[in-house]
């Protein structure tokens, strides 16, 4: 059934195919989007490794190649309340996409004005974005795309489940009583926790006006090009590679593609949770077909479709690309090794079928580096943003054999 789409953040790596791919299954979607994505590429003299047009240029291009038109709003949702209020009152949508957030846990790391731009524009555009739609009292499901980090890196070895514990408390005459609690949160960055703190106004939303949420905490996504994305070059999706922005798996595409050292943090040993740009769209797709209902707690699933080692990944890469692997300093205050166990039953049962680095998917993205490698400023892949004023990241030695 289609449905009307708000997508906050839509000109973004992960809300810009997004878009394109509900307005191809037939939803009449909007973007909403302040182009901060843009400015910060300024503020930090890099850029996409391909080629990103003009928003009026891209949503040219997806008509012309066929695509339903897809509407635009250049609003700042932190800051433009009255804004944002208004043109859900217009639209009326079925469901708001929340994208509108800085992504990067680097970047919130990076300074003061990273620290303080992450906490005011993630949690300020959340809030502003529930109590518009409280004050409005429109039935309007709320998805967020949340992240894996918000449960931490611990490595106990324990199955994390989907956003909910299980504990058992003991009672004064002995009984005892369950409940479901949050997943206690451990972040990492700043970053990571403004999605924490995204959960509890969820939960309170929920409770307290009957808001329908469902909050998809995300892997490491990989991959650039989507099914649309490619129908046309001012199509094309972002391609981050540098120190702040830049997911792991697809820097290491990138520096496999100009011939530099695969840049491994610390020991390697950090297990993360990834899943290929195409599943993003496809599960969003998938918790917009299958929203809660009014009155159920929020809905948490975990948006991801297998778990690596990062020196697993790089010695991968490495054997395909003929690379070489080098260890660097860890910028960030993790610990050196970690084991990660994640249910994702919830997508796998709506008949999410993952695309994994089995199938083969490294190939495009290894070309659509080798293709604008052109573009590359190779000063900008060290990740300079760092969790401690003592480290010095960026040094390079060869990888010890294993």
């Amino acid at each position: 059934m289609s449905k009307k789409i708000i997508v906050l953040g839509g000109d973004g790596f992960c809300g810009w195919p997004t878009s394109l791919y509900l307005s191809a299954q037939g939803h009449d979607v909007h973007i909403v989007d302040n182009m901060s994505r843009r400015a910060i590429d300024e503020e930090l003299g890099a850029d996409s490794l391909t080629p990103i047009a003009s928003m009026e240029d891209r949503l040219t291009a997806w008509e012309e190649t066929g695509g339903a038109p897809i509407g635009f709003s250049n609003i700042d949702v932190a800051k433009d309340y009255a804004g944002l209020r208004d043109l859900i009152a217009q639209i009326k949508p079925d469901t708001v996409i929340q994208f509108a957030e800085q992504r990067a846990a680097p970047y919130s790391m990076k300074g003061e004005h990273g620290k303080t731009y992450t906490v005011n524009n993630n949690i300020g555009a959340t809030h502003n974005l529930l109590t518009a739609i409280s004050e409005l009292r429109q039935d309007v499901h709320v998805v967020h795309l949340g992240t894996m980090g918000v449960y931490g890196y611990d490595g106990d070895g324990l199955e994390i489940p989907e956003g909910y514990l299980k504990v058992y408390v003991p009672g004064d005459d002995r009984s005892i009583f369950q409940r479901d609690i949050l997943y206690p949160t451990n972040p990492g960055s700043v970053y990571h926790m403004t999605k924490s703190m995204d959960q509890l106004m969820f939960q309170f939303y929920a409770k307290n006006d009957g808001m329908r949420i469902t909050d998809l905490h995300q892997g490491i996504v990989w991959g650039t090009q989507t099914d649309e994305t490619r129908r046309d070059e001012r199509l094309i999706n972002r391609f981050d590679y540098d120190g702040d922005y830049g997911t792991v798996l697809n820097r290491f595409l990138m520096q496999a593609a100009v011939g530099h050292p695969l840049t491994v943090h610390g020991t390697g040993g950090q297990t993360r949770a990834f899943i290929h740009i195409q599943d993003t769209v496809q599960c969003l797709a998938l918790a917009i077909a299958n929203p809660p209902a009014r009155g159920d707690r929020v809905k948490i699933l975990n948006q991801m479709t297998e778990t690596h080692r990062v020196r697993d990944l790089a010695t991968m890469i490495a054997d395909v690309a003929g690379a070489q692997v080098a260890m660097v300093d860890n910028p960030r205050n993790e610990a050196a090794e970690n084991d990660l166990v994640v249910s994702n039953k919830g997508f796998i049962d709506l008949g999410l079928e993952p695309m994994t680095l089995a199938k083969g998917l490294l190939t495009e993205t290894m070309e659509v580096s080798q293709k604008y490698a052109d573009r590359c400023r190779m000063e900008m892949i060290p990740c300079v943003s760092t969790w401690t004023d003592n480290q010095k990241p960026g040094v390079v030695t060869p990888l010890a054999a294993e």
